[in-house]
């Protein structure tokens, strides 16, 4: 067996995990200092020489010499994944292996990288212990320093430690050599829904520390019943690497404010034997210490410093806050209040650097996760960079840190059994608990982190009680949650991914047994609600947030907040992965799954984040954050001014925030002014009165906003930033009277295969043999491309089913809607209506279907074209044959504008996309933009960029000529410069084709979005069901410059 294939190499010569944090001098240095100021950590990270080899025997046999030669060698920086480089190639899985599964072995194929990097050791470190420290090394590695052999270690997103004291060189050149492995014994454990990626990704960093160090700390804090007063506990492990014993060893804990000012001193002292350890227990009550939460991430400084005499000092700080869990009557409580996650998954992703994230994109990540009301991230699916969870203890993120745990893999072709899952193989036990305890040991102090978790989607098999066991004997404060537990046997809470909203209430409620897979039985059984109905309730996976969506968001936060036991949720996920890549001639776009030759693969099922690679929020985002608003507004008389504001943060009132109200006349601010918001605690509501005066005006739409924002600066935002808002609608426009010129009837002219309608200042033609309005001129300004036909298909969202194939669009295929022809059943020119003197009516009937099936719409349009030059469409149909599908994509009309036409103008909601189910994240305005600015360019093509309950659109040219549409009933519109069969086509946006013309959707519905890529279908009031419908049109061409198309529309 090949050393990288022993499972049980995963710790060859490492020392004994311990907290992250970073050693200095002494007491003083290390009150405020950053771990980049420490004399006594040197990071190695930068250039070092790299050579790659695609199989272990291809690479430099004797690379660890200290005289190997390897100018010849590339140079590559460090931390760095190699195929981010160029070595090899991204290879992207969700569940299956990309090798055969046979545990322990691995490919012979398996790509090699040998790292090598010269580096000196400051002469003053002589006479210390020396330790090398791997952050992250991906999948299995072992180095050599100075040509001696170090050791070995799996557990690519974890870290180890060796102690090189007898190897180093001091004063002088060291060469240390590290060779990795892609594939290991350890990649069983690694199969979680990302990038296979390898190499040296983390910190590498070597670090000086007395004879007699503070090997690790742990702090807990624990308050009284009141939660006011706590406990400060500090357990202190030394370790003696010398030679004699060390006698009164004094430990000190030194306990500052965030300002400064010193608020504990515990103190205590140990004598440690030659070679051996010690641990030094001292405690400290604290007086109204200020409590820690997402909301208030107040954070004190714990300074512990060990001194052994004679110069042997050492400190290490650490940042803490006072926090307490505990699950009290099947509700999680953090400080004694139950807690709600608003939260997010979060793979560590960088679109040039892979799993090697800079700090500067984890702040990004913090600030953009903050500034749309999230609170919580689940670590999916190993933990992270240490540095994220200093940013989450600082910023106020909760955490489910979760082990680097999945073997999804082995549940395929048998989701009973998982047969040679290593979660379930004793043989497996020391690597997967060494895992868990790595992690519980490295995170323990931090604030942020509520839950451990015991990893992801790995069946449930004994070792996951021994990893269970062994969290809870290093903190056994904190709950355990593992979503594969599914009948709830070791875990503290029930978790559950992708259940639908109304499963969430039924769960909440806890009267009914649940079916469950038990793994360790082999066997599905039911699960009482005696049980589940005891523990808080979290959605670990939810809204699986892939392309265009998710929809339903609003019902499961409904859902959520009715129970006291339903914690929330995390959505799937926080970040496209793509690759950024170029075509041969320069385009640049985002590859995914198969874009590099990678087989098998899952496609672009590693974009299913709620911000692109580059970190542009999706539409999403607007949605999540509505959602999650921390403040609550409803109307108790809303005509009269009286609201009531309910106040859903956690833990905070509402002083931190202003709010201002505003009066608007058809969107523009007539009154406004500051609300005083009364003393709200979290959780309770009050009621309120807003001074405006409604004017006795028929004319325009009233409506009432609220806009919730900071009232000053925050380590995430600055003040004025919006954290919440609220619309009130208080009166609708009457339709307006308006007097109009008398004109001449038009003029009709039946030619071969045409009918012509002229009026004053317009021509009209419509196509006899395929019924369509073919051209439309106004003046000489022509305002059509193509005219209106019935559109029942739209480029299938991921959550459709996307480029998988799978989903509602299978059906929607087999039902031929995405090749939908149509054929002339009738042509009338009938007579106009009384109320249209002098007009043109043309009654066209058409049946639209696709090829091999029977099922059919006949649809109806019916013209009015006036001698004003305005045109109106009634646009009726019905199915017609057996329709099995559950939905249908849409019903509307597409046409074509001319590109000229590009500035678009609409009164609905806005500013973003949204359809039936996405829009609690847009609002009522009146909205500018381009076609450019509708577009959202995801990284599959896909149906995007409608807008829903539109009152009127208008469509112009730069000097604001061009065509007002409004409908009788709220409509949707989209606007596009790619046809609906090139969206439908395209794989990446480098195959989209921009047109010379503008598509124009007009649509009286189209089918919710759901969650369906791997989650639920739409809700039921959502969807759109093959049914008779109808929606009348009417458009007519505007000059902005002289017409208000806020009155135009109402006439």
């Amino acid at each position: 067996m090949n050393k990288w294939e022993d499972p049980n190499n995963f710790a060859v010569n490492r020392l004994d995990p311990r907290a992250w944090f970073t050693p200095f001098e002494d007491a003083a240095s290390a009150k405020w200092a950053q771990p980049g100021d420490s004399s006594l950590v040197r990071t190695l990270g930068g250039e070092w020489q790299f050579c790659y080899a695609e199989r272990p025997e291809d690479a430099p046999a004797d690379y660890f010499a200290i005289d190997h030669d390897d100018t010849e060698w590339d140079s590559i920086p460090v931390p760095s994944m190699w195929q981010m480089l160029g070595y090899g190639k991204p290879w992207y899985t969700n569940v299956q292996y990309p090798f055969n599964v046979n545990p322990p072995h691995v490919p012979d194929e398996n790509p090699t990288g040998t790292y090598r990097k010269d580096f000196d050791l400051p002469a003053a470190w002589d006479g210390r212990t020396i330790r090398l420290r791997f952050d992250g090394v991906d999948s299995c590695y072992e180095c050599y320093l100075n040509g001696k052999y170090v050791g070995m270690a799996m557990g690519s997103r974890l870290p180890s430690e060796f102690d090189v004291t007898k190897f180093a060189v001091f004063g002088g050149r060291n060469v240390l050599a590290v060779r990795v492995w892609q594939w290991s014994a350890g990649s069983y454990a690694e199969d979680q829904d990302m990038w296979w990626l390898s190499g040296i990704f983390r910190d590498v960093s070597v670090i000086a520390t007395p004879a007699v160090r503070i090997d690790d700390v742990a702090a807990t804090t624990t308050f009284d019943k009141k939660f006011k007063d706590a406990v400060l506990a500090v357990d202190v492990k030394l370790v003696n690497a010398g030679k004699a014993p060390a006698k009164g060893v004094k430990v000190r804990a030194e306990l500052f404010d965030a300002e400064g000012a010193a608020v504990a001193v515990l103190e205590g002292e140990a004598a440690v034997k030659a070679g051996g350890e010690a641990v030094v227990a001292l405690k400290a009550d604290v007086k109204k210490p200020r409590h820690w939460s997402a909301e208030d991430p107040y954070l004190y400084r714990l300074v512990v410093s060990a001194d052994a005499g004679k110069g042997a000092a050492m400190a290490a700080p650490l940042n803490i806050g006072f926090k307490q869990v505990a699950i009290v009557d099947g509700v999680l409580q953090v400080n004694g209040r139950r807690v709600i996650f608003k939260g997010s998954n979060r793979h560590e992703s960088h679109p040039q650097f892979g799993r090697a994230v800079p700090l500067e994109s984890m702040i990004e990540d913090v600030l953009l996760l903050k500034r749309h009301n999230f609170n919580a991230v689940r670590t999916s699916h190993y933990p992270d960079d240490p540095r994220w969870y200093d940013l989450c203890d600082r910023y106020g993120i909760y955490l489910i840190d979760e082990c680097d745990l999945e073997t999804h893999g082995f549940g395929i072709g048998d989701w009973t059994h998982w047969a040679g899952n290593p979660a379930n193989d004793p043989a497996w036990e020391a690597q997967l608990v060494d895992r868990m305890r790595r992690m519980v040991l490295r995170d323990r102090n931090h604030p942020s982190v509520i839950l451990w978790s015991l990893g992801n989607e790995s069946g449930l098999g004994v070792n996951h009680i021994k990893m269970r066991d062994a969290a809870k004997a290093l903190d056994p404060g904190r709950p355990i949650h593992y979503e594969g537990d599914y009948a709830c046997q070791i875990v503290d809470v029930y978790s559950r991914m992708y259940a639908g909203q109304q499963e969430v209430v039924e769960i909440g409620e806890a009267k009914v047994e649940k079916k469950a897979m038990d793994h360790l039985k082999g066997e599905e059984v039911q699960m009482p609600a005696e049980r589940y109905g005891k523990m808080p309730f979290v959605l670990c996976e939810y809204v699986h947030a892939m392309g265009n969506g998710p929809g339903g968001v609003k019902e499961y936060w409904e859902a959520i907040r009715g129970n006291p036991r339903c914690c929330g949720g995390f959505v799937w996920e926080w970040c496209d992965h793509g690759i950024p890549k170029t075509t041969e001639d320069g385009r640049a776009y985002y590859a995914y799954g198969g874009d590099f030759g990678d087989h098998p693969n899952d496609s672009n099922f590693v974009c299913d984040g709620l911000v692109k690679p580059d970190r542009t929020p999706s539409p999403a985002m607007a949605e999540m954050k509505k959602v999650h608003e921390p403040v609550l507004v409803e109307a108790v008389d809303a005509a009269k001014g009286k609201f009531r504001i309910a106040n859903r943060f956690d833990f905070a009132g509402l002083e931190g925030l202003a709010c201002e109200w505003r009066l608007t006349a058809d969107c523009e601010t007539i009154q406004s002014g500051p609300l005083e918001l009364p003393a709200i605690p979290a959780g309770d509501s009050a009621a309120v009165k807003v001074p405006f005066k409604l004017p006795d005006c028929p004319a325009r739409d009233f409506l009432l906003e609220f806009v919730f924002t900071l009232a000053g600066n925050t380590i995430w935002a600055e003040r004025g930033h919006e954290i919440a808002w609220a619309q009130f609608p208080l009166r609708q426009a009457a339709p307006a009277v308006i007097a109009t010129l008398a004109r001449p009837a038009v003029e009709v002219e039946e030619l071969e295969g045409r009918v012509e309608i002229v009026g004053e200042e317009f021509a009209i033609a419509f196509d006899r043999g395929t019924g369509l309005l073919t051209d439309w001129e106004v003046g000489s300004m022509p305002m059509i491309e193509a005219g209106p036909k019935g559109n029942f298909w739209r480029a299938p969202t991921d959550n459709d089913g996307g480029c998988r194939g799978g989903g509602i669009q299978r059906q929607w295929r087999e039902h031929g809607l995405d090749a939908l022809s149509h054929k002339l059943l009738s042509f009338e020119i009938a007579k106009p209506a009384k109320a249209d003197k002098g007009a043109c009516r043309i009654v066209v009937k058409t049946s639209v279907g696709g090829p091999v099936v029977r099922n059919r719409f006949v649809c109806v349009y019916d013209w009015a074209i006036r001698p004003n030059g305005d045109v109106s469409l009634a646009f009726s149909g019905e199915p017609v044959g057996e329709w099995k599908c559950p939905a249908i994509p849409r019903i509307g009309l597409q046409m074509a504008l001319p590109g000229t036409q590009d500035r678009v103008q609409w009164y609905g909601l806005g500013p973003g996309e949204s359809y039936a189910d996405t829009k609690d994240g847009v609002r009522l305005g009146r909205w500018l933009s381009d076609v450019d600015g509708l577009f959202f360019d995801y990284v599959y093509p896909q149906e995007n960029g409608n807008r829903t309950d539109t009152r009127w659109a208008a469509f112009t040219d730069p000097r604001g000529q061009g065509l007002l549409v409004t409908a009788d009933r709220l409509f949707n519109f989209g606007a596009s410069w790619y046809s609906q069969k090139n969206l439908t086509e395209a794989n990446h946006t480098v195959d989209l084709v921009r047109e010379d013309f503008v598509t124009l959707n007009l649509d009286l519905a189209q089918d919710g979005i759901g969650s369906a890529s791997c989650g639920p279908a739409p809700l039921e009031q959502y969807r759109l069901k093959p049914a008779p419908f109808a929606i009348a049109f009417r458009f007519r061409p505007i000059r902005l410059d002289a017409q208000n198309p806020m009155m135009e529309a109402r006439r």
